[in-house]
């Protein structure tokens, strides 16, 4: 599971029928400290819930695919919830200290 902000939509004139009543979020991948990671995604939004900067999980591969199993998706990544807050440890001092 990944964390992810929603930064864009897509727009599909056409698309499988399998992923009729679905909308299609361009989404960028967060590390632990909400820090951008790699290539923004395609992802599926399976409730239609999620909006424009919203903080959001996702699952990708086959997980995505399973996420709606009636439905048989062809997606890579599907958004399965919106995140309501993020709390990050620090990680320990390197020295051993606690």
């Amino acid at each position: 599971m990944d964390i992810g902000r929603v930064i864009g939509t897509v727009v599909a004139t056409q698309k499988d029928s399998s992923l009729e009543g679905t909308r299609l979020l361009i989404v960028q991948r967060l590390d632990a400290k909400g820090e951008s990671v790699g290539q923004p995604l395609v992802a599926t939004d399976t409730h239609c819930q999620a909006g424009r900067g919203d903080t959001i999980y996702m699952v990708t591969g086959g997980d995505a695919v399973g996420v709606l199993p009636e439905r048989k998706m062809p997606v890579d990544a599907a958004i399965v919830g919106i995140v309501d807050s993020l709390s990050h440890a620090e990680e320990p001092p390197s020295n051993g200290e606690a």
